[in-house]
């Protein structure tokens, strides 16, 4: 078949990578110049399928009553006469009872660790280079009630298969001797050493590269305006994409098939078709560092539970990222959010990097209520869904990809995972989506 897939982030470019070697003819549409060029250009680098907890749970709703007023809280929501932001944080709460939290996370494992040895084995085949660390992710807490409150969630990773180990400060210290000079306030961790770390950008570049080789068309600086339908009722389909191309001229590209891996940007896409995804962008902001003294600075990714920031060593830098901002589709910099991640460093790590240098960057995560993703069919019998991975999209991004390529190809995912389906080939698809997605 031919097919289109919009978006070439580390999503759509998995997507396009294995629809290709499905024997699939592929073109990959994206407005940027390249591929990964938006929100995976500068995420915090870790494929954290152990750590890969909702935001959704019985503890969110008061924590973020409490940091409303606060502009340099790990979540700032900035109320908008938006029906979506309202009614994405009202189904948010839907999802924070202790069942829906369990469910979702049995979810976001599933596809999180099918997607982990994804990667793994497409890095085997194709050797692509991209500052891969596979020493775990620790997890350290500096609060008491946040540590006992994290053992629960950790025994249920365990029990989930995920290798999960809560720990004391010193064996926190004895993983990443770079902590040492902060063991008086740590309290404890998790270590996870089957998770991993690598820069997503350089992986999504050198796997678009690869894929260009095996014959996918790259279509760069190509703006989408609208999808064309033909049919009605359960015979609509999609006839085609509408375009602005690089000489700044409409075009129409027609296929077999098409792929929405747009992250934040389905949503608009999608609405006039009468598919109302539950996806709602966070801001989010990450800061990289040259590192300047090699032993001051981690070697193993982390993730500061005080401040809600992941950490990664990426060859000669330091990547730290979070936060989130619920502000519409603006990128631009909060220099409030922007210094929290630097000073952040500064206490943890005061020489390992230039900190007066450092490259800001913000990104929109496309986030649904539960953390979970739409993967799979939709009303229309040739259009098809890969995006809502919110801050995991790293974590899911090749597994995502590996399921769409069989799902479109017509075979089922050698995953258990909720996938949308076709409303003549299952009850009511779209609104189990939303159970298990938003």
């Amino acid at each position: 078949m031919k097919i289109i897939v919009l978006g070439a982030g580390i999503v759509g470019t998995a997507s396009a990578w294995f629809l290709r070697k499905a024997g699939h003819e592929v073109s990959v549409i994206d407005r940027q110049p390249g591929a990964a060029q938006e929100t995976s250009f500068a995420n915090g680098c870790q494929i954290s399928v152990s750590h890969a907890v909702p935001w959704a749970n019985p503890s969110a709703p008061l924590k973020i009553l409490k940091w409303l007023s606060q502009e340099d809280a790990p979540l700032l929501y900035r109320f908008r006469a938006e029906w979506l932001q309202w009614k994405w944080g009202l189904h948010f709460l839907r999802e924070c009872t202790p069942a829906r939290t369990a469910a979702n996370i049995r979810q976001i494992v599933a596809i999180a660790e099918y997607s982990r040895q994804t990667l793994q084995a497409v890095r085997a085949e194709t050797g692509i280079d991209y500052d891969c660390l596979t020493r775990g992710i620790l997890h350290f807490y500096t609060d008491q009630k946040d540590f006992d409150e994290s053992l629960p969630a950790a025994e249920f990773m365990r029990e989930l298969g995920c290798r999960r180990q809560s720990i004391s400060a010193d064996e926190v210290v004895n993983i990443e001797p770079a902590l040492a000079r902060n063991r008086a306030r740590i309290v404890g961790g998790d270590f996870t050493a089957t998770d991993e770390s690598g820069d997503v950008c350089k992986f999504a570049k050198g796997l678009a590269d690869k894929a260009a080789e095996a014959g996918v068309n790259f279509l760069f600086n190509t703006g989408i305006t609208r999808l064309l339908t033909t049919g009605a009722g359960d015979s609509a389909t999609i006839s085609g994409v509408e375009i602005i191309n690089a000489e700044g001229r409409h075009q129409v590209l027609h296929a077999d098939a098409f792929v929405v891996a747009l992250g934040s940007f389905s949503v608009p896409l999608l609405k006039p078709l009468g598919i109302d995804l539950m996806i709602y962008p966070g801001k989010g902001y990450s800061a990289t560092y040259r590192i300047l003294d090699p032993d001051a600075a981690p070697s193993v990714s982390l993730t500061d539970d005080a401040c809600k920031l992941v950490v990664s060593r990426l060859g000669d830098r330091l990547r730290v990222a979070g936060t989130c901002e619920f502000n519409g589709y603006t990128r631009e910099l909060n220099p409030t959010r922007c210094d929290i991640l630097t000073r952040r460093m500064r206490d943890l790590f005061p020489q390992a990097c230039d900190y007066d240098n450092p490259e800001y960057w913000s990104g929109l995560r496309p986030l649904t209520p539960s953390n979970v993703p739409y993967i799979g069919e939709t009303k229309f019998g040739n259009l098809f869904l890969n995006t809502g991975h919110g801050t995991l999209g790293w974590t899911m991004g090749c597994g995502s990809g590996r399921a769409i390529a069989d799902i479109v190809s017509g075979r089922k995912p050698e995953v258990d995972f909720a996938f949308t389906a076709r409303p003549h080939r299952a009850s009511a698809p779209l609104a189990r989506a939303g159970k298990s997605a938003g």
